[in-house]
Formats: structure tokens, C-alpha cells, sequence
């Protein structure tokens, strides 16, 4: 990078810091520094959740998919309008009424003591691992920009958050999130525009997208029924609206961000507007990862991505042959061009007898070249038994760095950093946050002072950040880190959903009933996953229908009526 972007980088991330700081400056209680003494509005609110779903991974991991899958993702997210909806009808108005810190505290009013801290044990665990894995994102960028070892810059990143988060609290990551999201949404419009500006002067962007429809990269919609298909409208609206009903409404990373509201409106208003943003800004950031995918159709791409893994095999036994495949990829690449030139023409001419010849052509091409990407891959692991050999974290990166003008590329950076700052700093928040009010102040110390509770609640903010880095450090091995966060709470989602269905709604199931329900149920999923029998979406579905009909069951066996939720309605 230049010095303008280095300069970029560093006042964003410094103003960012800064900003959380003096905003949060005057807590003194426990509910300031995990509640931010439920004083937001309904704009930051809205922003806070955006910000706190969407990691550096969006960022990084999100268009390097529709770069090789296309745009199918984007279906993920189709239950979440639904799922908002359901939050503002239910979960909110009891949340606020009980004046509760965690959404775990309710369980045992409902319920009893161990299914509370069942709940919180399955949320603690599941949200500890995936904030590794968000603080491992960012660090993949510093360590391909700076060329130096992903293990120091994990540090550096996770160093940073843990820092600025134990100071402020909640307040802090609220305020910074507001700033960081504005931040976002300008850099992702600038991007969208620079990757259309790359492109040859005659191709806009209407026939940019006729080029990614060519190769099936624009495959937003698919309606057909597969278990076993990842991403389609079933699995968005069915699958993808239990995983988002439970995520919003049991993952206190989420609810700590609603709970700050200064009234249930001010929360309905801010849960909407991410119901509302999050699928057109989801469907850019893929978008953006299409029009990549055609900018290297006109231009020579990588065979692999990750310049780390790259430079390795250059400098190795096997780097002649790695040239050569490079030589056969640039022979690839002009004649793509010269068959984009002439299909172009034929659409213009609207000829579909060439059309058709010149797309066969393409297709042919394109089929070649991902030939030779498997030879690349083949040699890199033949060069390197333990080398990771899925580069989709790398694609965006790649471009950005290669590709954009100075200042941007700084920008763009800081744009993947805030965002993995915003998500792992009210994540690690929200770990402590349930740490101390479900654990600590429940279980081991209940008449504490508050200052007691304040300093143990900045304790064990610190304590959780460096497990985090701990299980960033290893994060390298799991892919596509997208997949892996979303796969991760799969596997708890449904059945902690599950236990606040029954909750809610369910009044003749008790504590006993539920808790052993819960238990088997996480049993049976974690087995199907292994066994992979379904797509992962699903597995939210499965995970709350089983612990709502194991309850029935064992309420039967063990007998004893749960505690009235009458008295906690809204």
C-alpha cells in the first residue's frame, strides 16, 4: 500500500477508537457498561445490529463466494424480514418489561435455574468460536498487505478491539458501530462504482451482468426443493428464519444491542430497519463479487489467491511448472476477451445463432481455465502437504490491493477492519455480559456492589477477547469463514430457540422437561451434522421442532406443570 493509504487506514481506525472512547467515558455502573443505560435511539439501535451481524467476513468472505458460486447467498437471508417481525411482536416488549440484562435471565423465571444456564453454557460456547473466527478475518488482510504472519496480525486486531471494549463497554461499541456503518455504506457505493469503471469502456453495467449470467453467476433465485442444496428459497424462508428468529432473539450479542433502546418503540423501530437494510446491503456486497468475477473475465485473474501460498510455490522446487500453468492462464485469458468482444457484438446485433456459438465458446473457455486453477491447487498442495487450498477469503482482497487507486485501497481496508471491530467488540461484549449476570452475579456472588460487578464485568470482557484471539489463531483451517460462523450457530440455534418457543408459548412444559429435551436435541444435531444428512440450514428447524416435541414427551414422563408466563406478558 502507499503512504496515502496507510494514512487512510490508520486516521479511520484512530477516529473510530477515539470516538468510542470519549462517548463512553462517564460509566460508572454495571447496566452503563453492558446496557449503556438503555438511553439509544432507535437509529443507533438499527445500526448496532447491522453492524454487529455484518463482520469482516461479509466483507471479505461474501464476494469472494458469488465470485465463485454466484449470487445464490443472497437467499440466506430471505426469513429475516419475517423473523423481525415475530422479535418486535414477542421477544421485545417481554424483554423490556422484565428490565432483564440477558435474554437467559427470563429462562428462569420461566423455567428454573439449570435450563437458564444450559442456554447461556450453549450460547457461550457457540459465540466464543465464531468471534475467533471474525477476528481471524481482518487479519488476513494485514498479513497479505504487510506480507508478514497472519499470527502477529491476529494479535494486533484482537489486541485492539479487546482494548477499546473493556474500557467503554456497550456504549462504546454502540457509538463506534454508528460511525463505522456510515463509514461502510460509503466505501461499498465506491466500490461498486470503481469495479464498473475497470471495465472496458463499452461494457456498462446491464452488460456486465448478461456477461455473469453466461456462467451462471447471477442465479439469485432457485426455487427448486434439495435438502441437500445449500442455499435456496426454502431453505432462506424456513431454514434461514428460524436461524435468524434465534439468533436475534436468543444470541445476547444481538439482544444486548435492542435492550439498549430507551423504549420497546425505539427497539421495534431499530430491529425493522435491519429487517428492512440487510438484504439489498447483503445482495451489493454479493453483487460486488459478480462484478469481479467480470472484471477478470477481460483481465488476466490469479490461479490462486492468496499471495502467501502464491509467493511459497513461486520460490519451490515445482515453481516452473506453476509459471507454466500461469502462461497457459494468460493464453486463456486473450481468448475469453476476443470471444466477450465478439458474443457482445452478436447481442448487440441480437444474432442468436452466433449468441449461442459464442457462449458455447465461453463456457468451453472458462471450463479450461478452472482446469488449470485445479492443477494450480494440486501443485501447491504437492509443494505443501498442510497448505489451505480454499481462497475465497483471498478474491476481494486480492482485487482491491491489485486493482484500485490509491487512498481507496486504504479506505476498503478500514471499511473490512471496522466492520470485524464492530461484530467481535459487542460479541465479546455480550460473552461478558451473560458471563457476569448468569454465572457471576446468579450462581457465585449475588450481593455484590455494583462496582464489584463493574470491574468483574471489564475483567471478564478481557479474559473472553483473549480467548477469542486464542481461537482465531486457529480459524485458518476452516475454509470459507462465512460458511464456517453460519454452520457454527446451526448447530445451536434451533435448539436454543426451541427452549424460548416453549417459553413463550408452550405453558404446560417445565423446567425439567425442557432441559433434558435441550440436551438430547443437541445430541441428535450435532450427529446429523456429522453425518451430513442435510443441508445446515435446515439443522435451526430440525433443532427447535425436536426440543418442542421431546418436551411434550418428557413432560409426560416427568411430571410437574411449569411456571405460569402469564404474569410476564406485555
Amino acid at each position: 500500500m502507499s503512504i496515502i493509504d496507510w494514512i487512510v487506514l490508520f486516521t479511520t481506525l484512530l477516529l473510530i477508537v477515539l470516538y468510542g472512547i470519549y462517548k463512553s467515558r462517564h460509566i460508572n455502573n454495571i447496566e452503563g457498561f453492558l446496557l449503556s443505560n438503555r438511553e439509544l435511539p432507535w437509529y443507533n439501535v438499527g445500526l448496532s445490529v447491522m453492524a454487529t451481524q455484518a463482520s469482516a467476513i461479509t466483507f471479505l468472505s461474501a464476494p469472494g463466494l458469488a465470485y465463485t458460486s454466484g449470487m445464490s447467498f443472497v437467499q440466506f437471508y430471505f426469513g429475516l424480514p419475517l423473523a423481525m417481525i415475530v422479535l418486535c411482536i414477542t421477544f421485545v416488549p417481554i424483554f423490556h418489561k422484565l428490565q432483564v440484562f440477558t435474554a437467559y435471565e427470563f429462562l428462569e423465571k420461566r423455567f428454573d435455574i439449570k435450563t437458564r444456564s444450559l442456554t447461556a453454557l450453549l450460547f457461550l460456547i457457540q459465540r466464543g468460536v465464531s468471534t475467533g473466527i471474525t477476528i481471524f478475518a481482518p487479519s488476513i488482510i494485514l498479513s497479505a498487505v504487510l506480507h508478514i504472519d497472519v499470527f502477529y496480525t491476529t494479535l494486533l486486531i484482537g489486541g485492539i478491539v479487546v482494548l477499546y471494549t473493556t474500557y467503554g463497554g456497550t456504549k462504546a461499541v454502540s457509538y463506534t458501530q454508528l460511525l463505522q456503518m456510515g463509514i461502510i455504506f460509503g466505501g461499498l457505493l465506491a466500490a461498486g462504482m470503481m469495479v464498473i469503471h475497470f471495465l472496458p469502456q463499452e461494457i456498462g453495467f446491464v452488460e456486465a451482468l448478461h456477461i455473469a449470467g453466461e456462467s451462471n453467476k447471477t442465479n439469485a433465485i432457485d426455487f427448486t426443493l434439495d435438502w441437500n442444496n445449500q442455499y435456496t428459497v426454502w431453505t432462506g424462508l424456513i431454514g434461514g428464519f428460524f436461524l435468524q428468529l434465534s439468533y436475534f432473539g436468543t444470541d445476547q450479542s444481538q439482544v444486548g444491542r435492542y435492550l439498549t433502546g430507551s423504549s420497546v418503540r425505539e427497539s421495534r423501530m431499530g430491529l425493522l430497519m435491519n429487517g428492512l437494510l440487510k438484504i439489498p446491503m447483503q445482495f451489493c456486497i454479493l453483487l460486488i463479487g459478480v462484478l469481479v468475477f467480470v472484471y477478470y473475465q477481460y483481465n488476466n485473474a490469479p490461479l490462486f489467491f492468496n499471495p502467501t501460498a502464491v509467493a511459497k510455490i513461486e520460490n519451490s522446487a515445482v515453481g516452473e511448472q506453476y509459471k507454466q500453468l500461469e502462461l497457459k492462464q494468460q493464453e486463456l485469458t486473450n481468448q475469453r476477451v476476443s470471444t466477450l468482444n465478439r458474443l457482445h457484438e452478436a447481442r448487440t446485433q441480437q444474432n442468436e445463432q452466433e449468441l449461442e456459438a459464442f457462449r458455447a465458446q465461453l463456457k468451453q473457455i472458462n471450463n479450461e481455465s478452472a482446469t488449470l486453477r485445479e492443477s494450480a491447487i494440486h501443485l501447491i498442495k504437492t509443494n505443501d502437504s498442510k497448505a489451505e487450498t480454499n481462497d475465497n477469503n483471498y478474491i476481494f482482497l486480492s482485487f482491491v490491493t491489485s486493482v484500485f487507486p490509491k487512498g481507496l485501497i486504504g479506505l476498503l481496508i478500514a471499511i473490512i477492519m471496522l466492520a470485524s471491530m464492530g461484530a467481535t467488540s459487542s460479541a465479546i461484549n455480550s460473552l461478558a455480559s451473560t458471563s457476569v449476570i448468569d454465572i457471576y452475579k446468579r450462581l457465585l456472588n449475588k450481593n455484590a456492589t455494583e462496582q464489584t460487578y463493574l470491574k468483574m464485568s471489564r475483567i471478564l470482557t478481557f479474559g473472553w477477547g483473549i480467548f477469542t484471539i486464542i481461537i482465531a489463531l486457529f480459524a485458518s483451517k476452516l475454509g470459507n469463514l462465512l460458511e464456517a460462523v453460519n454452520i457454527l450457530g446451526s448447530l445451536f440455534y434451533g435448539t436454543i430457540l426451541g427452549i424460548f418457543l416453549v417459553a413463550f408459548y408452550f405453558k404446560k412444559i417445565g423446567g425439567s422437561a425442557v432441559f433434558w429435551a435441550a440436551v438430547c436435541t443437541e445430541g441428535i444435531i450435532v450427529g446429523i451434522w456429522l453425518l451430513d444428512m442435510v443441508a445446515f440450514l435446515w439443522l435451526n428447524l430440525i433443532g427447535c421442532i425436536l426440543v418442542i416435541l421431546f418436551g411434550y414427551l418428557l413432560e409426560s414422563i416427568l411430571p410437574g406443570k411449569g411456571k405460569e408466563v402469564s404474569s410476564i406478558k406485555s
